[in-house]
Parts: structure tokens; C-alpha cells; sequence
């Protein structure tokens, strides 16, 4: 079973993975968000550094996906679908342009072609105090100050990911939308991996 998890910044992402990871026994694939030397730049630079960044993540997270093509069951913490979120929000924006996204499409697209999709889509759903919250708990120092750019990013997170869904034919079957509150819990973790494994056993 190949796992992709999606979901906004601050969302738990890499914390849901690594439980599912630690349940299922099975590999992880995890994004190197955090060592991504273009970030920083980001975060003082968007216009400048937005097509720089995503390309950059796009590249990291596919080496680490192709590294795992041939492995069964895995656990991604990211996808590119994921990632081209970012991409068509920072189109909203206005941060990067037209030409800059065509490209950055084109080059998850060749992307795309080279991997194996995952089974299934899990899609970690959370109110936007609660993505604030966790933000701000978790303490990194580049999301500080970033109050406008996540305000713009929750309000129109999951709306774009339909539409990625939608335009690259993304049946629902495959597709997981996971509300969360508090995964540490032993119940509600539990109801997570029965989730995914009903949806699992009906593809």
C-alpha cells in the first residue's frame, strides 16, 4: 500500500506519517522541508524565491520518491500533487507569474510520469485556528511573521486541491478526507487506520 498524505502547512502531516509508517511497519518517504536551504529565502523573498523554492522542493521530493518506486507499502509525507498546491496559490497571489507556473507544471509533469502513484490520497483536514495554533506551537523560526501569507493559504487551501484533483483525474475512490483533532489519541488514531483501510479494500 503506497500512502501520500496532503495538507496545509502546520496541518500534521509529517506526524501522521510517521504513526502510520510505525503501525504499517513500511518505509517512510519524507519531505526535507525543514533542510531545504531555499526556504528561508522564501519566507524574506517570495518573489524572488518562489520559483526557485518550488522547483527545489519538487526535485528533493521526487529523488527521495524514486529511490522508493520499487518498495510495496510506503508512507509519503508529501506528493507532488501536494506540492502544486503551493504553486497555483502562489499564482493567486501574484507572487509567481504565468510563465513561471507553466513551467513548474511542466516539470511536475515530467515528474509525474517517472513515479508511481500512490493508492491512496489521505487529506488531513483542520480548521484554520487550529492550523494557526500549530504553527505557532511548533515554534520554527522562518513561519514567524508569516500571519498574512498562512491567513491567504488556509483560506483557499483545500478549493485548489479539488481543482488539482479534478484536472489530473483524481477519482474520489482514491481520495481520503481525513477531519483530525487529536491523533495522539488512541480512539482517534484508530478510527484513521480504520478509514484508511475500508477505503483501501474497496479500490
Amino acid at each position: 500500500m503506497r500512502i501520500g498524505i496532503i495538507g496545509p502547512i502546520g496541518s500534521g502531516k509529517s506526524t501522521l506519517s510517521k504513526k502510520l509508517a510505525d503501525y504499517y511497519h513500511c518505509s517512510i518517504v519524507e519531505e526535507p522541508v525543514e533542510k531545504n536551504e531555499y526556504l528561508p529565502y522564501f519566507y524574506k523573498d517570495k518573489e524572488t524565491f518562489a520559483m526557485l523554492s518550488q522547483n527545489a522542493f519538487y526535485s528533493s521530493l521526487f529523488l527521495m520518491m524514486w529511490k522508493t518506486k520499487d518498495i510495496q507499502d510506503v508512507v509519503c509525507d508529501s506528493t507532488l500533487f501536494s506540492n502544486l498546491v503551493f504553486t497555483e496559490l502562489l499564482r493567486l497571489e501574484g507572487i509567481m507569474s504565468a510563465m513561471e507556473v507553466a513551467l513548474t507544471y511542466a516539470i511536475a509533469d515530467e515528474h509525474l510520469k517517472r513515479i508511481p502513484d500512490v493508492d491512496l490520497h489521505i487529506v488531513i483536514v483542520r480548521p484554520t485556528e487550529q492550523l494557526f495554533e500549530n504553527v505557532r506551537r511548533r515554534g520554527r523560526a522562518i513561519e514567524k511573521g508569516q500571519h498574512e501569507y498562512l491567513t491567504f493559504h488556509y483560506a483557499n487551501y483545500y478549493d485548489v486541491l479539488r481543482r488539482i484533483f479534478k484536472n489530473y483525474k483524481v477519482p474520489d475512490t482514491k481520495i481520503i478526507w481525513l477531519p483530525i483533532d487529536d491523533m495522539e489519541q488512541p480512539e482517534e488514531f484508530k478510527a484513521i487506520v480504520d478509514k484508511i483501510e475500508q477505503k483501501y479494500q474497496s479500490l
